[in-house]
């Protein structure tokens, strides 16, 4: 019997695949704990018209996070630190407070997980971060250290 999965099943696919099993494991199993449905004509149509819209969606949000990374490469934000002589920054500037200033001074909520420094900020001065946005969409965004 042909099954069209509604979610992941161990060691046999993922979900939305259409798969073959036997007509008792369909029955007995995947049918009763909603796990897939019988691979019908509706059936199929059904998950055709859903993957369009999946890739409809994912495309959205691949267009809207290029868009977000073209505004963030023109922008910058600046986070006051204490500073000692010379410029010397007491501790380092986080992720967190990168986070935090992007959303006061630009408005953007951007999560702190996706803020890659390639350097640690230990001098006052104006540094590059890199923001992962989406799989394939990373932003640059200037960031300017200055002492209180």
């Amino acid at each position: 019997m042909k099954v069209i999965l509604l979610e992941d099943v161990k060691s046999l696919g993922k979900k939305g695949e259409i798969v073959d099993v036997n007509d008792g494991y369909a029955r007995n199993f995947i049918l009763p704990k909603k796990k897939g449905v019988e691979a019908t004509s509706q059936n199929l149509n059904d998950l055709k018209l859903q993957k369009q819209n999946d890739e409809k969606i994912a495309q959205e949000k691949l267009d809207e996070a290029k868009a977000l990374a073209e505004e963030l490469a023109t922008k910058e934000i600046t986070v006051y630190v204490k500073a000692g002589v010379e410029g010397k920054v007491f501790g380092s500037v986080s992720t967190k407070e990168i986070a935090m200033e992007t959303k006061n001074q630009l408005g953007y909520e951007i999560d702190k997980k996706k803020i890659v420094m390639p350097e640690d900020m230990k001098q006052v001065g104006t540094y590059t971060v890199n923001v992962k946005l989406h799989r394939d969409v990373t932003a640059n965004l200037r960031v300017k250290v200055e002492a209180k």
